[in-house]
């Protein structure tokens, strides 16, 4: 599966910062420092629906991680799956009679127009749930040869007591986890079950559902964390920097790929932070495609916004907070692009250097854009009341706005 182009990112002088962000698993800051390659994997979306704005501000908030990292001179290998085959594309598929595959291509389709026109810098590998196929069945009987995972009327479950670190993305208690497997995939429920947490690592076909050969496994189909365990082992390894999505993910997947990962190869921690962005609401309630209030990314383009002005409508929130959508935050975009259009585009201003390292040291503190935001405002402000004579500043600006956050004036 092929991703979406890149952009160019401008090169800026001087050294940009390492990375302090806020790691689910220990409750805290930490500062990662990579290698000369930083690791990232981000989980995709299931595509039975069009971008909305709750997973544009998700793709943002890891977009300025790699930012971030690319400003150190440090290469990034950035990781995202697709869920290409999973019971909500199925059902929407048979909702509205279509075949399931168009279904995943056209809205995969979107999702990459999407990502492109708001400048989200690609992945390096861009990995579909059923491409990865051959690679989750052997780990799904590794697990079960290793006594982590046991079959229950054909479909195959690991056992969440196999790994002594369960519970340390998320640090849920045991009620907690109940109720959100319940809400986000799990089977809590189900007779038979060693633990009601055990989640599913390989569905037995069922009728009229797709399948594949599972060899020793039988027909079936991947469960859902299994998948982007075996992308990311694939592409990665263990210990990688950073394992994103929003904070809907932190129970189960997360905690379930990270046992997964962690029983397969007897290393400790599969991710150096576990990253997790905040909810954005409309009417009072998250974005979801199960209730409906979605803000469509391709809808806001086809109105005529400018993705730019989509792009400053996030990063005016800072990447973990829950808030809502509503038209001022839009409208405040579209004003705040407006006057930054028109500051970068006299022939000179006030200098830009200082800026340069205040947008540097606002994102690489837990990737603070708010503050950033408010460092080009002020600068922005400066340049329209009393102009200036730095004929090299407007670039400057410019180059640092697109190469720091990712939108182009």
């Amino acid at each position: 599966m092929h991703a979406w182009p890149a952009s160019e990112v401008p090169a800026l002088p001087g050294q940009g910062r390492d990375l302090r962000i806020h790691d689910t698993a220990t409750g805290g800051l930490v500062t990662l420092d990579p290698g000369p390659v930083a690791r990232i994997y981000v989980c995709g979306i299931t595509p039975y629906d069009a971008t909305h704005l709750g997973h544009a501000a998700t793709y943002n908030a890891f977009d300025l991680v790699q930012r971030v990292w690319l400003d150190t001179k440090r290469q990034v290998h950035y990781v995202q799956n697709v869920t290409d085959v999973d019971d909500p594309l199925l059902e929407r598929a048979e909702r509205d009679s279509v075949d399931w595959v168009a279904l995943a291509e056209k809205e995969t389709a979107l999702f990459r127009e999407d990502m492109t026109a708001l400048r989200m810098l690609p992945p390096r590998h861009y990995i579909g749930a059923v491409e990865a196929i051959p690679g989750i069945v052997p780990l799904v009987e590794r697990l079960r040869e290793a006594g982590a995972a046991y079959e229950l009327e054909g479909d195959i479950y690991f056992s969440v007591e196999s790994d002594p670190h369960f519970g340390q993305v998320s640090h849920l208690d045991a009620a907690a986890m109940r109720l959100l497997s319940a809400e986000r995939g799990g089977d809590p429920n189900r007779p038979g079950k060693k633990n009601p947490l055990d989640p599913m690592l390989w569905m037995a076909a069922r009728p009229g559902e797709p399948s594949w050969d599972g060899g020793s496994l039988g027909r079936g189909r991947p469960g859902w964390h299994i998948e982007c365990v075996a992308i990311a082992l694939d592409h990665l390894g263990m210990g990688f920097d950073v394992q994103g999505g929003g904070s809907d993910l932190a129970f189960p997947h997360h905690e379930m790929g990270a046992s997964h990962a962690q029983v397969l190869t007897g290393e400790f921690p599969m991710a150096k932070a576990y990253v997790h962005a905040g909810m954005v609401a409309l009417h009072g309630e998250k974005m979801s495609k199960s209730k409906g209030n979605l803000v469509f990314v391709s809808q806001l383009r086809r109105d005529g916004v400018d993705p730019a002005a989509i792009r400053l409508a996030l990063l005016a929130h800072h990447y973990r907070a829950d808030w809502e959508w509503t038209d001022d935050v839009l409208r405040d975009a579209v004003a705040r692009l407006d006057r930054w259009r028109a500051a970068v585009s006299r022939p000179d201003g006030p200098p830009a250097e200082a800026l340069v390292e205040e947008i540097r040291d606002a994102l690489a503190d837990d990737l603070d854009a708010p503050t950033a935001l408010a460092a080009v405002d002020r600068w922005a402000a400066a340049q329209e009341e009393h102009g200036g004579t730095d004929t090299a500043a407007p670039g400057v600006v410019s180059r640092a706005v697109d190469a720091l956050m990712g939108v182009a004036l």
